[in-house]
């Protein structure tokens, strides 16, 4: 008699849109022992729009539909205090473990400080944090996203470390060659931020406009917007 294979270890998904969150997504499609139930991801409630990275909650939408995965979204108040976020995470990684859930991976890189947040943040829950990414040398690992198809654009930059021209440009080898010194490949450090509109982990590509590019708050926001009619559409 064939022995049965075992279960998949059912995981969420943390989704910030970005190209890191993507590759995450990737890394753990690719491991045969791993099911991705599903995404979440934290909105600005006062502007509609996913947290630090400024994409608009209709293409998040859109986004999450190209990847076939359902989303979770969890709107926080502007401005949102730690006290604040904590409790509304508390109370949804509680929803998630009575839903018979125990991993939640994210798409960290190198900053300990965030990691340790995170795995401090989960002690005791019954979530195990799962980091597929992790200790990626981030130079390799823009080339490797590059050359397997990833595509994404920046959402968001830093004006006193990027060119606020660069807002809205794909991340692409041309990209790359502009960044300063200093500058992670990956805007690890803040440097950037994006929205991922294709690539391995997609079921079809994200259609999108590149639209108005303004400052607020000492950031450089591009508006990404949704390909007209503005029914979910992807390519």
């Amino acid at each position: 008699m064939k022995q049965m294979d075992r279960p998949r270890t059912q995981v969420l998904l943390s989704w910030s849109s970005g190209k890191d969150s993507a590759w995450a997504l990737h890394r753990l499609q690719q491991d045969p022992t791993i099911e991705v139930v599903g995404l979440f991801s934290t909105l600005n409630q006062e502007f509609e729009r996913v947290a630090i990275h400024g994409v608009r909650k209709q293409l998040l939408m859109q986004q999450a539909e190209c990847l076939g995965l359902p989303l979770r979204t969890l709107d926080l108040p502007w401005p949102c205090s730690n006290e604040y976020y904590a409790r509304i995470m508390t109370a949804f990684v509680a929803e998630v473990v009575a839903g018979g859930i125990r991993h939640m991976a994210f798409g960290d890189l190198f900053l300990e400080d965030v990691r340790a947040y995170r795995e401090q943040q989960l002690q005791g829950t019954g979530i195990q944090p799962l980091f597929p990414l992790w200790g990626s040398d981030t130079t390799e690992l823009a080339q490797t996203m590059i050359a397997a198809g990833l595509k994404a654009h920046i959402s968001t930059l830093d004006p006193k470390k990027l060119d606020a021209r660069l807002g809205g440009h794909e991340f692409d080898q041309t990209l790359l060659a502009a960044l300063p010194a200093g500058v992670d490949p990956c805007g690890e450090n803040g440097e950037f931020h994006t929205l991922a509109v294709d690539g391995p982990m997609f079921l079809r590509p994200l259609a999108i406009e590149i639209g108005e590019t303004v400052t607020r708050d000492g950031f450089v926001f591009t508006d990404l917007l949704p390909v007209e009619p503005t029914h979910a559409q992807c390519g």
